[in-house]
């Protein structure tokens, strides 16, 4: 069973890693973007994203998928069903996100 402590570093350790294979920097910039907004839609990301790199709104639903059931930064919730869903940033993450952010810029 994981402590609150083991979790965020396991999430630590798996977001290192994502980042670490982003080599064309889209992650990072989906990562900025959420740390500003907090909640997006997919379909906000995808407007943001395709003014900066070629990309589908299947893969941009994907990406968003990727961060909420691999790595559990995000959580996501419907008003109604089929309504789009709403992506959050999870709150006890933020501080996490903006390091390795922070780390990666600078190295």
């Amino acid at each position: 069973m994981f402590t609150a402590s083991d979790l965020k570093a396991e999430i630590e350790k798996r977001l290192q890693n994502y980042l670490s294979r982003d080599t064309s920097g889209i992650r990072r910039e989906l990562l900025a973007f959420l740390l500003k907004l907090k909640t997006v839609t997919v379909n906000q990301v995808y407007t943001f994203l395709s003014e900066k790199f070629t990309v589908s709104l299947h893969s941009v639903a994907s990406m968003l998928g990727t961060m909420a059931s691999k790595l559990g930064i995000l959580s996501i919730r419907r008003e109604r069903d089929g309504d789009a869903g709403v992506y959050e940033l999870r709150p006890q993450y933020i501080t996490l996100v903006e390091r390795l952010l922070n780390a990666v810029a600078s190295a």
